[in-house]
């Protein structure tokens, strides 16, 4: 359940790891739940940089970003 009433929840998975990795994630917008992600799941690997792939739960409505994992700039993917 969304933890604010403005909060939505968003299914993120990397871009690059099976859907069966996705995890639920309860933000105001795309780009924020693309970090949280990130932020939880740091140990995915040494890269710099990730892409992940947000999808709206109740929409269905996906984005693509790719996080710098340093400073956590999202950015679309390309």
């Amino acid at each position: 359940m969304p933890e604010a009433a403005n909060d939505r929840l968003f299914s993120v998975q990397a871009r690059h790891l099976d859907s069966h990795h996705a995890r639920t994630v309860s933000e105001r917008t795309f780009e924020a739940a693309a970090v949280a992600y990130v932020e939880d799941l740091h140990a995915l690997g040494e890269e710099d940089e990730i892409s992940v792939i947000v999808r709206d739960v109740a929409s269905g409505h996906e984005h693509c970003f790719r996080i710098d994992v340093g400073t956590g700039d999202a950015a679309p993917c390309g």
